[in-house]
């Protein structure tokens, strides 16, 4: 099982950079052939979700590989926006984030705005693994920060919760539209996994601007682009249909697959 998991990993991380070329390279009978309600995005969507189907079966409830601090061999690459320039972003770190607040709501009991501090008073879990981008590189890191099941156990979730989103400082693409700040989301099965942890903390360091401070997610089963960093605001929802333009994150509407796990 382990060989099929490695060479899983290697085959969907070269499809993924094959597949972010086409996305990246701006071609216009890509785009327009993947609008919504164009046949081949509907086709795109079905193969998508087998896709899915099969990861799941693959890998199950397994743990990511976690590796030792001799293996951190250089420091964790930033990528994406490394430094907002959002003014409540800016404001709130002049202050060293001490006014910070992650709010938890939506489909919960008990809505939570929680500070830096009580969110580190929480048990904290660290561990050592490898993040994979899209983009064909990897890095390994130390990562620490409160398991997300504890955060949303807390919460006390409804019923009807399916998926977590996560609402970003950070804005990624500005048009005539309007502002689009980052925001992406995971299935419960992801967001109660023991290795999926909103990190407060890099490689025995309080987590750095560059890569997502004062607080982002780790999702060790999925490449980096599903791992938020700015995080803002976590909503629990029933269904995806209104957050960006209807999948949940901000890449997925823009032709990359929803469930990225490697």
């Amino acid at each position: 099982m382990k060989a099929l998991i490695m060479n899983r990993r290697h085959f969907l991380t070269s499809a993924g950079v094959a597949g972010a070329g086409l996305v990246l390279s701006s071609c216009d009978a890509f785009d327009a052939a993947t609008e919504r309600g164009s046949r081949m995005r509907a086709i795109l969507e079905s193969a998508e979700k087998l896709t899915f189907r099969t990861q799941r079966l693959l890998v199950g409830d397994s743990l990511a590989q976690e590796f030792t601090e001799a293996d951190i061999r250089q420091p964790m690459r930033p990528n994406g926006v490394v430094r907002p320039q959002d003014p409540d972003y800016l404001q709130l770190q002049s202050s060293g984030f001490n006014s910070y607040r992650l709010i938890v709501d939506g489909l919960v009991k008990q809505p939570l705005s929680l500070s830096l501090d009580q969110l580190q008073a929480m048990t904290a879990r660290a561990q050592i693994t490898r993040h994979d981008c899209v983009e064909g590189w990897s890095c390994i890191a130390k990562w620490t920060g409160v398991p997300l099941a504890a955060v949303l156990d807390r919460a006390s979730l409804l019923p009807d919760a399916r998926f977590v989103v996560f609402h970003c400082f950070d804005t990624i693409e500005r048009s005539l539209a309007g502002e689009v700040k980052y925001y992406e989301s995971i299935d419960m099965i992801d967001a109660l996994h023991p290795q999926t942890i909103l990190a407060y903390g890099m490689n025995d360091a309080m987590l750095p601007v560059e890569n997502g401070a004062p607080l982002r997610v780790r999702v060790e089963r999925q490449l980096g682009y599903k791992m938020a960093k700015y995080i803002r605001r976590i909503e629990l929802v029933a269904s995806l249909e209104a957050i960006g333009d209807g999948r949940g994150s901000y890449w997925a509407d823009r032709g990359y697959e929803w469930y990225a796990g490697i």
